[in-house]
């Protein structure tokens, strides 16, 4: 019987991503899931991987990142050094091919997840790229004039920050999933997964400043999920009284510990306008 993803004890799965999931590995398709940064795209494949009891295999994409790194790399530059050191290694050219993260997750002995990490970071040829790959789970090694083909199907888990737009030939053979913003019920039972003894009272103040600051309109960059956990714990560590969030007539007041939540001056600086202007306008 196929593995489901029922969620874990460490992460709060809706049931739509859970279905996505599944979705995924019953169509055995890659999982190509879009979000706000700091929603837990990235976790999200931890957990899977746990829940499932499959190793985890990370492939984190940055701007340079190639696809040809993912399948292999050929070690020219060591096959020269050693060829001119007379080293008996250079015979076979497999001793310079470097495994990427695609091979090692194909050729795996057993199932495993496989996170391709924010896969809009590079070029937008670099999907296009891996459409044989993610389609047929095989590629060819030119130097050596073999075959890779995946021994087990992987889980393709592959995360997305909407930098910019994936082709459309990739996005086919994707299962797809946006995972929203977290409602305020949903982000009390993200931060009781977290800390679990955080008294009520200062949850509940602090939930609702945190969804006044998201609210604001114009806010460069608004506070993610993880940010809110963030300071949290700040809030605890400091023991900050909940009615410390807001001011004694009830007013919104900028929070205290607030570049847990607003990284940039222009953001601080536009909060506090907003907040003078509404308590000019009482």
């Amino acid at each position: 019987m196929q593995a489901r993803f029922e969620g874990s004890d460490q992460y709060v799965a809706t049931n739509d991503l859970k279905l996505a999931v599944n979705a995924a590995l019953t169509l055995q398709r890659p999982l190509l899931i879009k979000g706000e940064p700091g929603t837990g795209k990235t976790m999200l494949a931890e957990e899977v991987a746990a829940a499932l009891n499959m190793p985890l295999m990370q492939w984190h994409v940055k701007s340079t990142t190639k696809a040809q790194q993912g399948l292999y790399e050929y070690d020219a530059v060591s096959r020269l050094r050693d060829s001119q050191l007379g080293d008996e290694r250079v015979r076979d050219i497999h001793n310079y091919i470097v495994k990427g993260v695609l091979w090692q997750a194909f050729t795996a002995p057993a199932p495993v997840v496989l996170l391709i990490d924010e896969i809009d970071k590079a070029d937008i040829e670099f999907p296009n790229d891996l459409l044989r790959e993610l389609d047929r789970m095989e590629f060819y090694v030119y130097e050596t004039r073999e075959m890779v083909q995946a021994t087990h199907r992987p889980l393709v888990i592959i995360t997305s920050n909407n930098e910019k737009e994936l082709p459309d030939a990739f996005l086919r053979r994707c299962f797809f999933h946006y995972i929203k913003f977290p409602d305020r019920d949903t982000m009390e039972q993200i931060v009781r997964v977290h800390y679990p003894q955080l008294k009520q009272e200062l949850l509940a103040q602090a939930l609702q400043t945190f969804y006044e600051v998201r609210e604001v309109q114009g806010l460069k960059k608004k506070p993610s999920t993880s940010e809110f956990l963030d300071w949290l714990k700040l809030l605890m560590a400091e023991d900050i009284p909940p009615e410390a969030l807001r001011s004694q007539d009830q007013k919104a007041i900028v929070p205290p510990l607030h570049g847990a939540l607003l990284k940039n001056e222009q953001d601080v600086h536009l909060f506090e306008r907003l907040i003078s202007m509404v308590r000019a306008n009482r």
